[in-house]
């Protein structure tokens, strides 16, 4: 299958035979426009396109993911790929191109790349949950062969698995993978997410990477962590005399990023149910601050351990608490990149932890920072910000007369 991850964060895309890849990697497979319109919810509510043009979905053999699971049933085969025009061109609402446009930027700015990991927070309905149960070598335990099988899964797949564990919340469990440049992040992090929930299907359960399931409970995050290399592969994240540790581009990135938050959460939490999660007391970010060991702040500065072995300016990275898994890992890392690229551009300092300001308290309100933000709109351009904000309001208006209770079973099912 040739697939991307588009705006609703699902990934949709065509099969094909096998036989056919060598062909499809020249031609792709036969897109319209009004398909990255498709909500979460699955209507198409609204969209700028209507029923005319035609596009290419064009699969990228470095983004190929293969898993035989030896049960007897197809494996999971499926590309991650970019939406063209028909000449070859990328679409202006790309996903993939919205992120590459903005690794581009860095890159020209200040001569680095990304790298990055993605970890993921998910429930897992094959385990009872039982009193005391989070992060128990209990729950561990009961959760049975399903870690297991995952992260034999990912392996297959040149994901390499970091850390599996039960979270806090009921059911839920978080794994982390070593970092990957640029593109490769946020085709892993797609990938992975596809790869948790074959592996619950095929052990009859399933996985969901919805932010919240109960209005009442804990929220499921998905923490990106990022740091700077140049081009001969160093660290360029750590200054021992800068703010936190961070070096001076590194800290003029994360002020961009903070500056630009309101926006930026239109994008990394793209959800009604996202703001239920976002609220105090959570273990979820509230206010745009950067700190250490602060689990509420936007950006956490992760530093390692004190150990002699310890290489700080490989090691030194910064986490971004503040997305979701209803977001695409394309957007949400593409926004990150575009702000922290601005924050470089127009040296932006690091506000004071007093000056914090707090984050829009649902997803019109995002969507409104968004549309108000000109620096922001720039990065989308005027036809993918249409579309996404008339995508994105399409969806409120859709879970509108739900109670929170409700929205958060129904997007459980979607995610």
């Amino acid at each position: 299958m040739a697939c991307t991850c588009e705006m609703s964060g699902r990934v949709r895309g065509k099969g094909f035979p096998a036989s056919e890849l060598p062909s499809r990697l020249l031609n792709g497979v036969g897109w319209i426009q009004t398909n990255s319109m498709i909500s979460a919810l699955g209507p198409i509510a609204d969209t700028p396109f209507g029923a005319t043009g035609e596009m290419m979905l064009v699969p990228d053999p470095s983004a190929e993911f293969r898993v035989n699971f030896e049960d007897g049933a197809p494996g999971e085969h499926f590309l991650m790929g970019d939406i063209r025009m028909p000449d070859g061109t990328p679409w202006e609402c790309c996903p993939r191109d919205f992120l590459r446009r903005a690794l581009a930027d860095l890159q020209m700015v200040c001569g680095c790349t990304l790298l990055a990991a993605f970890e993921h927070e998910f429930w897992y309905d094959g385990v009872a949950d039982r009193p005391g149960a989070p992060y128990s070598l209990d729950a561990w335990r009961r959760q049975g062969v399903f870690g297991e099988v995952l992260t034999a899964a990912l392996r297959q797949t040149g994901i390499v698995p970091d850390s599996f564990m039960p979270e806090f919340g009921v059911q839920q469990f978080e794994i982390t993978c070593e970092p990957a440049l640029g593109m490769r992040a946020a085709d892993q992090a797609v990938a992975l997410r596809e790869i948790v929930r074959a592996t619950a299907l095929r052990l009859g359960h399933r996985a969901s990477f919805t932010p919240i399931r109960d209005p009442a409970g804990v929220g499921s995050g998905v923490h990106i962590h990022f740091s700077f290399r140049d081009v001969d592969g160093f660290g360029r994240t750590h200054a021992p005399e800068g703010p936190l540790g961070l070096s001076t581009d590194a800290a003029h990135f994360a002020a961009g990023v903070l500056h630009h938050l309101p926006a930026i959460l239109a994008l990394t939490a793209p959800c009604p149910t996202s703001y239920i999660r976002l609220r105090p007391h959570r273990f979820a970010p509230t206010e745009a601050y950067l700190a250490h060991a602060d689990r509420e702040a936007a950006l956490r500065v992760c530093p390692p351990n004190d150990l002699p072995h310890s290489d700080v300016a490989r090691q030194l990275n910064v986490e971004f608490r503040a997305a979701d898994g209803a977001a695409s890992p394309y957007l949400a890392l593409g926004a990150l990149v575009h702000a922290g690229v601005d924050g470089i551009r127009r040296r932006l300092a690091l506000p004071a932890r007093e000056q914090a300001a707090g984050f829009p308290t649902s997803l019109e309100a995002a969507l409104a920072a968004l549309e108000a933000d000109d620096i922001a709109r720039g990065w989308l351009g005027p036809m993918f910000l249409d579309a996404y904000l008339r995508h994105k309001r399409a969806e409120i208006r859709m879970t509108a007369e739900l109670d929170e209770a409700a929205r958060c079973a129904l997007y459980s099912e979607v995610y």
